[in-house]
């Protein structure tokens, strides 16, 4: 039996399934995650990309922050791919009952999910820091320099987690009941080095994991399953019933 039957095959006889994902799941829809050979951190920048998205370098030197994030982060013309596909697919036919994300893309939403917990926040929602008023995040892009908010003029911010900042409760309590429950943990496009999001899987304790990702993962000697392939290739292939 190939890998992929298999992964069928756990996948049908599973209905309370919990996706784990990371920016590998992005990646197929063109944007760029942090840590491959062409992803951010490779990048020449003036500062490390970690040191650019902090909330410090946020706080002091604002403009250069809005810079990065526009031109690096902003990838609002991306579409979902197949993983995010298959994975709205699988909620919808009552397999899937939670993703949760490290990524701020907004992509599994725009493929249907509905249940979505996103640890690291989203580029889709954007709040002034002096009256609370949002914005989205066409408004951030088309902003010429740092964005300011049109009512009271008060600098807005990103509803997504910097460096040094931490992880919103709520979230994280609904990631872990989710995660607890589930029967199946699939593990997609993550290295599971960002804490504290990658300690959430310690909480499963169904009856299959699985780890679908293109390099090796601290989790892959505990997987019932490991696929080293990308996410959007392996998802393609499966049929939800």
């Amino acid at each position: 039996m190939s890998k992929i039957e298999e992964l069928q095959q756990i996948i049908d006889s599973h209905n309370k399934i919990v996706f784990f994902g990371g920016a590998g799941v992005s990646t197929e829809s063109g944007i760029p995650d942090f840590r491959s050979q062409d992803g951010l951190y490779h990048l020449k920048y003036k500062y490390p990309p970690e040191t650019i998205v902090s909330h410090t370098f946020f706080r002091d030197r604002t403009e250069e922050f809005y810079e990065f994030y526009k031109d690096k982060m902003l990838a609002l013309s991306a579409q979902p791919n197949a993983a995010h596909r298959k994975l709205a697919e699988m909620e919808q036919k009552g397999r899937l009952t939670a993703i949760v994300t490290q990524n701020i893309d907004g992509l599994h939403q725009k493929a249907g999910s509905k249940t979505v917990y996103e640890l690291h926040g989203s580029v889709h929602r954007n709040y002034c820091t002096k009256c609370g008023k949002f914005f989205d995040a066409s408004y951030i892009k088309a902003a010429s320099g740092v964005p300011k908010c049109d009512d009271c003029g008060g600098l807005i911010k990103p509803d997504v987690v910097l460096y040094e900042e931490g992880l919103d409760q709520d979230v994280i309590n609904g990631a872990v009941r989710a995660i607890s429950e589930a029967d199946c943990l699939i593990i997609g496009g993550t290295s599971l080095v960002v804490y504290p999001a990658a300690g959430l899987i310690d909480y499963f304790r169904g009856d299959k994991l699985v780890v679908v990702n293109k390099s090796l993962t601290g989790r892959d000697r505990y997987a019932d399953l490991v696929i080293s392939e990308p996410i959007g290739e392996v998802f393609s292939k499966l049929v939800i019933r």
